[in-house]
């Protein structure tokens, strides 16, 4: 270990030295050594730069916040201390938190004072104005200067005027002004110095008279006056040419040096005056800001001049400027002149298809055939200009943000994060090979229904060749075998006939009434405990299993003890579907009708009114509340409901209401969880109280397979038919990753059982997920018929979300579909990945609630033990963050390292979300919000 040790601290002085090389132009190995001892030697990165100033070393505080930043991430000995971290995987010390901070800044950023979204850069406008108004008055001001300066020198409107002849002056000035009559010499010498003093004021108003320019010249400096402002750039009126001209200045021509603006009008107003210099003209006048001193008018590119008359007759005979050749152009030299009297078509040429189309549409009489005259001979004509394709230069710009400088993909060895444990161990080969053998069996049904058409297909020549058959008969085999493709595919499969062809019906079946019903679950035999907890605590854990009553009841009986007399009482849920089913059911047991005095909130859906005392939503929703009012005023009870579950949107709840709770010691706040591990929840909620409903378990067996399974899919079909032949009664629940494989499953296990006879007892085929019907869903908690069996074939949705009474065997082949986000790729893909430890043994508890049960599970014990995660990876740890990020920047909250996530993002995550927020303009140069993702973050984007 200490021979790797000395290898990493030589390959860290390489590249400290290298980097000192670069800034300082020192090449010293020595001099790296001695920078890396100082920096071991500092606890902070001030005490690193105050260090190095006392040896004298005089670097720039961008070069040394550099260097801290590479030591810190190269040094063999904070790299230690990081795995050992992990290991340990604690609570992150003060110490940790600097170590971050110092390595990335930009996530460290300073928060602000939050704003509403209809005051947010007002103060930025009033500064803006002022500057713009002073500025304004200052060009008066040196305008006003400088006429007075010229006044003296400058003839005045008179000066131009032809002196009347005296017979027509007034008698009254020539009494007063004129002097005594002199002779005639001196009357000859006064008629000289007039003339001599018009022709000096003439030459002087002919100089001092600018000349105006027939059109711009290119590279010539103009003054001119902004008319028009957009966001790409500003159209200014130039002076000094003839009649209006307008130019545009586009915004990457505006900043001098080439920096980044984000409008026009952060720098430009209407009405004001600017100095441009003529980049290009012909059809549109393109002009730049940047090149030209806006005070003194100065070039700041004198290699960008106006050309002499001499070296545009030069360019002229040299063709360098794509002109006309002259003498020494085509003949010049070798006497061959090209005929060019025969006419050359400069349109462009026409392509085959292009050809063939014009020809049907002339066939049919929807064009006129006058209008392509040459439509055959311009393909055969050569001399015909064949349009050459415009070469393209498409320019990345690899500039880093200001606010990210030595952070971004570009320094950073980004990784995408780990969601598996061992990539190489049998469940994540199974995973992989269940996603080849899911591909192999589409492919196969695809082929069965191309066959199956072309087995349908009949003989379509005959009615084209037959004269007198009618035109509803002549069809195209390649439209026929559409149609009966598409009438296979609208076909409901026979599984799914017999499955749901009787009457269906919602929910379960039950002849208890409301009171009954709700009596009977396991929550109300707690109901003034936990009343009482909640009155005592401000945060409160509430642990129960699924179907206790924790979602239904607690909100009713919160209300009923005067909760909502003061605010509204919200209860947060991860999925609309959810939502809104739940608030039906608590509407129809509070007595109301759905949106009075219980309603719903979801996306693009509102079912709440001013009466509203108990609210249901998801908790994107909520979190969008909390953009709007940081403190929750408008609740006095907010529970998080199903918090196991992890979105990124519950966990970024968590970070806002723990800061809530301190600012609003009044407000009562309930995380509950359907699993066992609140101790996190606790540790996490200033060691809060945990409040736990029994729920009704019993045991189960757990059985493991000797061997992995290579087609988990095949291994489930084999182990549910196994449990149907040889198996007590009771019903089946099988896990799998999504709804293509459920079908699959569903239409396998139903051609197998039916190819078993009619002796076999009867299996009822029931699927669940997302996209199936409600009344389809429902099916699932009808008993099954005397003789029979039910299996349920589900995703993870019925881990915790749902509870089926009379499962006593659960078959877990231990896989799951999740959305993985790659911050190198810039993606998110859907991956089927092993489950976690928890799941396992949430999934396992699925038998043991109606009686003792048996869990078989289609993986080895060593997998169980080796290959899965204790817990599962939340998603905030696995997705994109570009939306958490702009809304989290929007309540003003920039430091993301401090910012109190319960399971901190990885940084790569974050940076490469920071990065993309910068390109799309939602964050300028210092990280802060701008203007534009201000708006973004105001609509679901």
């Amino acid at each position: 270990m200490d021979d790797i040790y000395q290898f990493e601290l030589l390959s860290l002085t390489s590249t400290v030295a290298k980097e000192i090389l670069n800034n300082a132009g020192i090449n010293d190995k020595t001099l790296a050594e001695f920078i890396i001892s100082l920096h071991e030697q500092s606890k902070t990165q001030d005490a690193f730069k105050k260090k190095l100033k006392e040896v004298g070393a005089d670097f720039p505080e961008s070069f040394v916040e550099n260097l801290d930043r590479l030591i810190l991430s190269l040094h063999p000995k904070y790299k230690r201390k990081k795995a050992k971290k992990a290991k340990k995987d604690g609570v992150e010390t003060a110490d940790e938190s600097d170590t971050k901070r110092r390595m990335f800044p930009g996530l460290a950023l300073p928060d602000q004072p939050w704003q509403p979204s209809n005051e947010f850069g007002k103060d930025k406008d009033k500064d803006g104005e002022k500057d713009a108004a002073s500025k304004e008055v200052d060009d008066l001001m040196s305008q006003l200067e400088g006429v007075a300066k010229k006044k003296a020198a400058r003839p005045t409107a008179a000066d131009f005027i032809e002196p009347e002849p005296p017979s027509k002056r007034p008698r009254r000035d020539m009494e007063i002004d004129s002097p005594p009559r002199a002779g005639p010499s001196r009357g000859r010498d006064r008629d000289r110095e007039d003339r001599g003093r018009d022709r000096d004021y003439e030459d002087r108003g002919r100089r001092s008279r600018p000349t105006l320019d027939e059109k711009p010249v290119l590279y010539k400096i103009y003054d001119g006056t902004v008319q028009g402002i957009k966001d790409f750039g500003a159209f200014i009126q130039l002076e000094g040419v003839q009649g209006r001209v307008q130019g545009m200045v586009h915004v990457s021509m505006m900043a001098p040096g080439g920096g980044r603006v984000n409008s026009a009008q952060d720098l430009l107003s209407r009405n004001q005056r600017v100095k441009v210099k003529v980049m290009s003209v012909g059809s549109r006048i393109s002009l730049s800001m940047k090149d030209v001193d806006q005070r003194t008018g100065q070039d700041l590119t004198p290699h960008l001049r106006i050309k002499s008359e001499a070296e545009l007759a030069q360019e002229a005979l040299t063709g360098s400027n794509s002109a006309p050749l002259g003498e020494r152009g085509m003949g010049g030299l070798t006497g061959i002149v090209y005929d060019d009297s025969t006419p050359v078509r400069s349109a462009k040429r026409l392509t085959s298809p292009e050809r063939w189309e014009i020809k049907q549409l002339i066939a049919s009489g929807a064009v006129d055939a006058s209008e392509y005259p040459n439509l055959d001979e311009d393909f055969n004509n050569p001399h015909a200009k064949a349009e050459v394709e415009e070469e393209l230069d498409v320019e990345v710009r690899e500039d880093e943000p200001s606010f990210l400088a030595g952070q971004t993909k570009m320094t950073l060895n980004l990784s995408p994060v780990k969601i598996v444990k061992a990539p190489d161990g049998s469940l994540n080969r199974a995973a992989l090979s269940g996603v080849s053998l899911a591909k192999e069996r589409r492919e196969l049904r695809q082929q069965e229904v191309n066959e199956q058409a072309d087995s349908e297909a009949r003989d379509f020549s005959t009615p084209w060749l037959d004269p007198m058959s009618q035109n509803d008969d002549k069809v195209f085999a390649q439209d026929t075998r559409g149609n009966i493709m598409g009438q296979k595919a609208g076909e409901v499969p026979q599984w799914r006939a017999e499955t749901f062809n009787k009457a269906t019906t919602f929910g379960k079946i039950t002849s208890l009434s409301i009171t009954e019903q709700r009596q009977s679950l396991p929550i109300f035999k707690l109901r003034d405990k936990l009343v009482q907890a909640v009155r005592d605590h401000q945060i409160l854990i509430v642990v129960g299993d699924t179907g206790s009553g924790k979602t239904t009841q607690m909100t009713q009986y919160l209300a009923e003890e005067g909760f909502a007399d003061h605010g509204k009482i919200g209860c947060t849920q991860p999925r609309r579907v959810a939502a809104m089913s739940v608030a039906k059911r608590v509407a129809e047991e509070v007595g109301c009708r759905l949106g009075q005095e219980v309603g719903y909130t979801i996306r693009f859906e509102d079912c709440t009114s001013p009466e509203t005392k108990i609210k249901y939503m998801t908790d994107g929703m909520l979190q969008r509340e909390c953009l709007v009012d940081p403190n929750m005023l408008a609740y006095s009870v907010l529970i998080l409901d199903e918090a196991h579950e992890r979105t990124i949107a519950t966990d970024v709840l968590f970070g806002l209401l723990k800061k809530t709770a301190k600012a609003r010691p009044d407000l009562k706040i309930i995380v509950t969880s359907a699993t066992l591990n609140a101790e996190k929840f606790s540790e996490y909620f200033f060691k809060c109280p945990i409040f736990t409903i029994p729920g009704r378990t019993y045991p189960v067996e757990i059985l493991y397979t000797k061997e992995p399974e290579s087609d988990y899919l095949d291994a489930s079909l084999i182990t549910i038919m196994q449990i149907h032949l040889s198996e007590p009664p009771g019903d089946i629940l099988l896990f799998l990753t999504g709804q293509e494989e459920i079908d699959t499953a569903c239409q396998i296990l139903y051609e197998r059982m039916k190819a078993l006879g009619p002796q076999v007892p009867e299996l009822l085929i029931l699927p669940v997920y997302s996209a199936l019907p409600s009344e389809m869903q429902s099916k699932i908690f009808d008993p099954a018929p005397p003789g029979a069996r039910k299996v349920v074939i589900a995703t993870n949705i019925a881990e915790t979300s749902i509870t089926i009474d009379g499962i006593y065997y659960v078959v877990d082949p231990g896989f799951v579909k999740q959305n993985a986000y790659d911050p190198r790729l810039g993606m998110d893909s859907l991956v089927v990945t092993p489950i976690s430890q928890a799941q396992a043994n949430q999934r396992a508890g699925r038998a043991g609630r109606t009686g003792p049960g048996k869990c078989y599970r289609l993986y080895t014990e060593v997998a169980f033990r080796n290959e899965m995660l204790p817990s599962p990876i939340p998603d905030i740890q696995r997705q994109n963050l570009s939306h958490t990020i702009l809304m989290l920047k929007a309540m003003g909250i920039n430091d993301l390292i401090n910012f109190g996530f319960m399971d901190p993002p990885p940084a790569q995550t974050l940076l490469t979300a920071l990065e993309q927020l910068y390109a799309l303009s939602a964050l300028d140069d210092e990280g802060l919000l701008t203007r534009l993702g201000r708006k973004m973050a105001d609509f679901p984007m």
